[in-house]
Parts: structure tokens; C-alpha cells; sequence
């Protein structure tokens, strides 16, 4: 609903009657997908973009998905960076989770700037879930990845511009997350920037769920109304092998309950 909207104030309702996954959530579960079965992130992200083929993908992954024998096409855009979550949550080491996050984007965005993407949030969402600070965080995206996320909030939402790469997505998306209360607020403010929405709050929302402790509850429970069975299950067996428990304590189980 909200994507390519203009900036807007924080307190929209954060679910509405017509809300519904997008092409960033069935792809960062292809990526979980492909990590738990042990399958090559090219056919995992292929067999889960066939099952769900209106989504919402841009024109050049589409082509990609629906061509089997297309190989990778120089993307910087940012979608090598909202479906690489689960590379951060599945290793622990550093070098394990830089290597296996460009892998998972060279598949389909072996630009360089591309693949940095993909690990600069893989590598986010590694150290945040195992406790650094924010200004920690700040500091990796800065000095190893060059990303500036000094940038304000305001200054942000006043750009209203509807940007795909990495290069202005992740400074963009990391801000939402560091200038955040807590986990709702790094997804309010992504998509009170405006532009793309559903992946500004992809990557905030990554990043603020293991800086955090995981997805509130109550946001549990609306996003679990709006994903199929597949999808659903995925989410529960990919947080079963890894041991994530939600925010509240409960394993991933619950999440069905």
C-alpha cells in the first residue's frame, strides 16, 4: 500500500485490510531457504519466485526468474540486500557470512556494489544479534562497507525519491534502524521516507529485529495472517534449525499458534 508513496508522517496504521507480503518477503525466504535445505541460492530463489510469480519483482529479476537459462545481469539494485537476512541469523563467523551473502547475490547482482550490499546487511544483522551497539553497527556500515549513515531522519523524508539502488537504499534503510526506539519505530521510519517502502522496511526491519530481539508479538500475529502456508512454514523451520526465539520468548513453534 504504501510503496512509492510520498514521505508521510509516522503514525499510519502499520496494517490495513489490503496489506500483503511482496516480492521481498518471498525472496529473503528463498534465501532461508536455500541456506536450510542446502541448495543453490539460484534455484531456491527460482523455485520460490515461480510459486509466488505476481509479487511485485522488478522487470530485470523477472526476466532473470523466468528465463532458466539467464545468468547474473550487473545489478546494483537493491534487491540482493532485502532478501539476505538469513545469511546473518544462519552463521556466526564474519568471513562465512561475507562469502556466503555474495553468493546469494551473485546469482542474479554480481555488480559490485551489489554484492557489498548484500553483506553489508548480512553482516548487520550478524554482529547487531550478537550485541553490538548501534554505534558499533554505524561504524562497520561506515568504515568497511563506505556507507554514510550519519544522515538525518528529516532530511531523509523530505528527499522523497524513489531510489532502487544499494548505494541509497542501505544508508537510508540503516538510519531508519539506528534512529529507532525499538522495532516498530525503525519500520516506521523506512517507510515514512517514502519511494520504496517494502524494501527500506525490509532492511530496517532485519536489522531492528536482531538489534532488538526479534518481532513484537502483536506484529507477529498480523504477519502471520498474511502469509500463505508455505511461507509460514519456511519462516518456522528456518527459525527452528537456527534457534531464534521471537521477542518474547517463544521458539518458532509459536509462531503458528
Amino acid at each position: 500500500m504504501y510503496e512509492g508513496a510520498p514521505p508521510q508522517a509516522k503514525n499510519f496504521p502499520l496494517f490495513v485490510p489490503g496489506s500483503r507480503f511482496t516480492d521481498d518477503t518471498v525472496l529473503t525466504i528463498a534465501v532461508a531457504s536455500a541456506i536450510r535445505e542446502g541448495v543453490e541460492f539460484g534455484d531456491a530463489i527460482r523455485r520460490w519466485g515461480w510459486r509466488y510469480p505476481n509479487a511485485g519483482y522488478g522487470g530485470r529479476f523477472h526476466d532473470w526468474l523466468f528465463r532458466e537459462d539467464a545468468g547474473p545481469y550487473n545489478s546494483f539494485g537493491n534487491g540482493s540486500a532485502m532478501r539476505v537476512a538469513a545469511v546473518g541469523w544462519a552463521f556466526d563467523d564474519l568471513d562465512v557470512v561475507l562469502r556466503k551473502a555474495a553468493e546469494s547475490a551473485e546469482v542474479t547482482h554480481n555488480h559490485p556494489e551489489g554484492i557489498k550490499g548484500a553483506q553489508a546487511v548480512a553482516a548487520a544483522v550478524l554482529v547487531a544479534r550478537k550485541g553490538q551497539t548501534k554505534d558499533q553497527i554505524a561504524a562497520l556500515m561506515s568504515q568497511r562497507f563506505g556507507y554514510d549513515c550519519t544522515i538525518e531522519l528529516g532530511v531523509l523524508q523530505r528527499q522523497a525519491k524513489f531510489d532502487v539502488t544499494c548505494q541509497g537504499t542501505i544508508p537510508a534503510a540503516t538510519v531508519a534502524f539506528l534512529r529507532s526506539a525499538d522495532f516498530e519505530d525503525a519500520v516506521r521510519n523506512a517507510v515514512s521516507f517514502g519511494g520504496d517502502t517494502d524494501t527500506l522496511a525490509c532492511i530496517a526491519g532485519a536489522m531492528a529485529e536482531a538489534h532488538y530481539g526479534g518481532v513484537p508479538a502483536g506484529i507477529r500475529a498480523e504477519i502471520h495472517r498474511r502469509l500463505d502456508d508455505p511461507l509460514r512454514d519456511e519462516v518456522v523451520a528456518f527459525a527452528n534449525r537456527y534457534g531464534i526465539l521471537f521477542s518474547d520468548g517463544l521458539d518458532a513453534d509459536d509462531f503458528l499458534g
